[in-house]
Formats: structure tokens, sequence, C-alpha cells
């Protein structure tokens, strides 16, 4: 018992000695990008990443939609799972920061015959041991369980940030996905409502034509719009039930209608002032960025760990028990039993395979900063890009308003015109068309600036639920 009482103080007085590690500090990098977004913006500290992405979405049938993808999307749902299985992956590596212990219990018997036997005489023997002990545990004197431990752990909070960022685009492509079914029903009540409105229009050509005050180049063009907006029906029907069946698949399940699009796009409510904040907060704080300056911490650990590979290993085996003849004497007086090997291993020579792996991971360190750096410039030039849309889309819809206002005046006079016998049926058809088309870009612009704040919510790291 005293050997067993000395070998656990000594253990403990040598992990103690394990807290530090040849690993480099890690460093943030300076973000490599200006500290102002190219487009002037109002001074405010909070930014997208404070708001809870219900606070953005206010729709409750949108809301309910992404509350409902955040719960059966089966990506999701790996993404979750990968956190878990990195955690456990840290936990297995962690262990190796403490000694394994082990109890043995094992029992012999053997018999040899005369023939053999040194004695002349058949020999019986029996030998009973129980043992607890350690086996090769490494004393982490130079850091190099600790950096991989270290290294282990840093993974593992990076998969966290990129099942973050994995919820942050399930959100915004459920968003997307939802406004752009929207949009294709406003388009299709508006082709509908022109099939309608022109089917009239061919009725009454025909009754004019068999009255003989219309040609029949007017009822070819009257049916030239009439199946141009028939055509348009089918393809919006089509287009409709392909935008019900992406948005399933987002969802990862059948939506109750209570949750589908109504009342148009119009109505789509979207938090439309998302305050970008500071550049430097804004980019620290996005989820792909932390994964990548985790990845940065893990590739400082191995270099601690490589460092480490160039010193001695000191690792312990030891045990302590009981051996005896008889079963029942077991654990009787004197069958006390006790082992304890120590063992150093020096690295002389290896062939360049502990230098190779130190230049590797100095190399894994180098692509580990350009990654960061890479990341950060993406993310730089994608809120610049949604802040470049966002300055100007609230033009782009008022201009595309007055558009349709204009076209659907034009439309007016044109009719006037003709039935007053001053223009031909050639005005009034290019009338209809032209505000045809004012309709449907207005819908596009419409959903343009609804996508628009979607992306803001996405690309400003937007609140989403803890990983």
């Amino acid at each position: 018992m005293t050997l067993l009482r000395n070998l656990t103080l000594t253990l403990l007085a040598a992990t103690s000695l394990t807290a530090c590690t040849l690993a480099p500090t890690t460093v943030r990098p300076t973000l490599p990008v200006a500290q102002t977004w190219p487009a002037p913006q109002a001074e405010t500290v909070a930014s997208a990443a404070d708001l809870a992405w219900r606070g953005v979405f206010t729709d409750p049938r949108l809301a309910g939609t992404i509350d409902l993808a955040l719960k059966e999307n089966r990506d999701l749902r790996v993404a979750l799972l990968n956190i878990e299985q990195a955690r456990a992956r840290y936990g297995v590596q962690r262990a190796a920061l403490l000694p394994g212990i082990n109890g043995t219990v094992s029992g012999t018997n053997s018999r040899t015959p005369a023939s053999v036997s040194q004695t002349g005489a058949a020999l019986e023997t029996e030998q009973y041991s129980a043992s607890v002990g350690l086996s090769a545990y490494e004393l982490d004197l130079f850091g190099r369980v600790r950096s991989l431990n270290q290294a282990a752990l840093q993974n593992w909070l990076a998969v966290r940030e990129n099942a973050r960022s994995a919820q942050i685009s399930l959100i915004a492509q459920t968003a997307g996905a939802w406004l752009t079914l929207a949009a294709d029903e406003d388009l299709l009540q508006l082709a509908r409502d022109t099939l309608a409105a022109r089917e009239d229009s061919l009725k009454l050509t025909q009754a004019r034509v068999e009255a003989g005050t219309a040609g029949t180049l007017d009822l070819r063009q009257a049916q030239t719009l009439t199946e141009q907006a028939r055509a348009d029906v089918a393809a919006y029907v089509a287009q409709v039930n392909q935008d019900r069946n992406a948005l399933r698949l987002v969802v990862g399940t059948d939506i109750p209608d209570d949750l589908l699009p109504a009342g148009g796009l119009v109505t789509a409510q979207i938090l439309a002032d998302l305050p970008p904040g500071m550049v430097s907060d804004v980019l620290t704080r996005r989820p792909d960025v932390l994964a990548a300056e985790h990845q940065l911490a893990a590739a400082n650990a191995d270099i601690g760990a490589a460092r480490a590979a160039f010193f001695p290993r000191i690792s312990l085996t030891a045990s302590t028990g009981a051996a005896s003849g008889a079963l029942g004497d077991l654990f009787g007086n004197g069958t006390g039993t006790w082992s304890f090997a120590p063992a150093v291993s020096l690295p002389i020579f290896a062939g360049g395979a502990n230098r190779a792996g130190l230049d590797s991971a100095r190399a894994g360190q180098g692509i580990a900063v350009a990654t960061y750096e890479k990341t950060v410039q993406t993310a730089f030039r994608e809120v610049a890009d949604a802040l470049a849309v966002r300055d100007t889309i609230t033009d782009r819809v008022a201009a595309q308003e007055r558009l349709v206002a204009a076209a659907a005046d034009s439309q007016r006079l044109a009719r006037a015109r003709k039935e007053a016998g001053l223009d031909s049926s050639l005005t009034l058809l290019d009338a209809q068309r032209t505000l045809y088309a004012a309709r449907q870009g207005l819908i596009a612009a419409r959903l343009i600036q609804a996508g628009n704040r979607v992306t803001l919510y996405k690309v400003l790291g937007g609140g989403a639920p803890a990983a």
C-alpha cells in the first residue's frame, strides 16, 4: 500500500508539470479588409448578430415554416450530430491526460507429466493473481498529449460554429424558398387575371368581326395575346408546384396550409432595417469566421505536438496486487505483489520524420491563417454586396411602381383612342404587353427587396438558436 500511495503522489506531481506546451500562442490575425463598409452607414454599435431570427422574420406564417425547418431538416440534423461526434472525439483525446487504471484477476492450472518432469513425477500447479495497475502512461512533461487535446478541443469548437452557420443558412434558405413561392403565386395570379381580361377582349373582338366592324388582323392579335397569357398560366402553375416541392425539401416535411404564403409577396413581414454594425464586430462574430479561428488554434496546437516529438517521452507501467497458489489464500498475509517499470524513450534517429512532422504542422498553420483571412475577405464582400443592393432597391421598387402606374394609364389612353378610331389596335396591343411586363417586373423587384433582407440577416451573422 505504501508503494501505491507513493505511485499516486508521483502521478499527481507529474501531471501538474503538464500545464505548459510548446505550441505557439494563437493571436487573431489582423483583419485584411477595410474598417468601414463601402457604402455610408448610420453610426450604430448593434448589428444583426444581436437579433434573434424571430425578431427579423415577423410574418407568422414564415416564422412557423422556419421553426418547422429547424426541427425537421435532415442536413441540420447531420450538422448537430457532427457536434456530438466531435465532442466525443475530444473526450477520447482528453482521457489521455489521465492514467488508465485497470484491474486484472487471473488463474492458471497446469500439469507436467512424469516423462518430462525434472523430478520424475507428475506435477500439478495452480496460480491465482489479482492486481490493479496502469500501463504505459505518458508523463506529458513537454505538452505533447496536452497539445493533441487542445487540437481536439478546437476542432470540436470549429464544428460547433459550423453547425451554427448551418442553422443560419437554413433559416435564410427557408425564408428564400418561402418568398420565391409567394412571388410565383403572385405571378400566377397576375397571369390568370390577364388571361381572363384577354379572353373577354377576344370574345368582344370576335363579336365585332362577325358584325363587320373589325378585321381578321384584330382577331388574330387578340388570339395571340390570349394564348400567350394561357401559356404563362400553365408555366406558372408548374413553377408554383416546383416551388412547393423545393420548400418541402428544405423544411424536411409536408408544410401545413396555414403556413404557406397567403396574400402575396407584398404582405410578407420581414424587418426592413437590419443594422450592419461595425466591420470588426460583424466579421469576428460570424460563425464561419469563428470556425476558421478555431481551426487556426488547432493548427498551433499541432505545432506544439510536433515540437514535443523531439524531446524524450517518459512512460510509467506499474501494478500492485496479490498472488497465491490457492484461490482461497489469494488475499492472505504474504501474498502481496507489486511492479514498477518506468521507461524513457529518447528520439535519436527517425529518418527525418520528426522534422517533416514539424514542417507539416507549420505549413498547416500557414494554411489556417490564409483560410482565416480569405474567410474574412469573403464575409466582407458578402456584406458589402448586400448593403449595395439595399441602398438602391428601394428606389428600384419605387421606379417600378411608377412604371406600372404609367403603363396602366397608357393602356387606358390607348384603348380610348382605339375606340375613338384615332389609333390602330397595334398601339393598344403594345400598351397591354408593356403593362403586363411592368407588373411582372414589379413582382420581381419586390422579391429582390425581400430576398435582400434575408441575405443581410445571413451575411451579418444573424442570431440563431445556440448550437
